[in-house]
């Protein structure tokens, strides 16, 4: 009886064993395989068959990950300080060196982010910060996915998301905002007078080689005052209408 129960307990023992060699992967997973502490291959997905005792395996998602990258402070190259926060898009494309050559990758990745968004965002000024954003974003993504390559993790994509700035900055901005619209209202204004000035130039000279032309301009701006409700009318009348009417000799003073 003792033997019947030992055959049964190593049958069982022998089943479970050979049920722990297979393992399945889904087809975003791979899996790390490593033989005697060294490493040995990449597998997956699908199912796959690793050997007890004598093969390890660590599992690896390829999935696209989003990682927050915490508020940080900032001074910017015109000394305003700034809190920034911003989003990392990113996934391990090299398994092997996801899991050999950095503890932790994604800890590694959140904190290399951090420091590399001070780093670009101290060298540039807070104009370039608040209307600039995607170059910013660009710079930022390209030194992260360099410096993450040999992790094998690609950075697909960098997202700034809130430049804050304190009431007293915000105020000088808003002083800075107006100053700048009234500066261009004047250099509007004084172009239009400009436009103005060669308009009426033209047509002085004009005028000066017609003086038929003057005439009809004075009739024309008759009319145009005749039209107003005022009770009285001050309107130059040129001499030359009146010569037909002045005897011989006689001038107008």
């Amino acid at each position: 009886m003792t033997i019947y129960y030992f055959w049964i307990s190593l049958a069982v023992l022998l089943i479970a064993f050979l049920l722990s060699a297979f393992r399945i992967l889904r087809e975003y997973e791979r899996g790390v395989v490593f033989m005697l502490g060294r490493f040995y291959r990449v597998k997956g997905p699908g199912l796959i068959v690793i050997i007890p005792i004598v093969q390890q395996m660590v599992k690896v998602d390829l999935r696209i990950r989003v990682l927050d990258v915490p508020t940080q402070d900032v001074i910017s190259r015109d000394n305003v300080s700034v809190k920034v926060n911003a989003v990392l898009y990113f996934r391990v494309i090299d398994a092997q060196k996801a899991v050999v050559n950095v503890e932790d990758f994604f800890a590694a990745t959140s904190q290399l982010s951090q420091t590399t968004l001070r780093s670009v965002l101290g060298k540039h000024e807070l104009d370039e910060m608040l209307a600039s954003r995607d170059e910013l974003n660009r710079d930022i993504q390209e030194i992260l996915d360099e410096q993450t390559d040999s992790w094998g993790i690609k950075v697909s994509n960098v997202e700034i998301k809130h430049v804050d700035l304190d009431e007293t900055m915000v105020r000088v901005i808003a002083r800075q905002a107006e100053a700048e619209r009234i500066r261009r209202a004047k250099v509007i204004h004084a172009n239009g007078e400009k436009e103005a000035a060669q308009v009426l130039l033209e047509a002085a000279r004009t005028l000066s080689e017609q003086p038929q032309a003057l005439q009809l301009r004075y009739l024309q701006t008759l009319t145009e005052v005749a039209n107003d409700r005022s009770s009285t009318i001050v309107f130059p009348l040129p001499m030359d209408l009146l010569k037909g009417f002045l005897k011989p000799g006689e001038t107008g003073s």
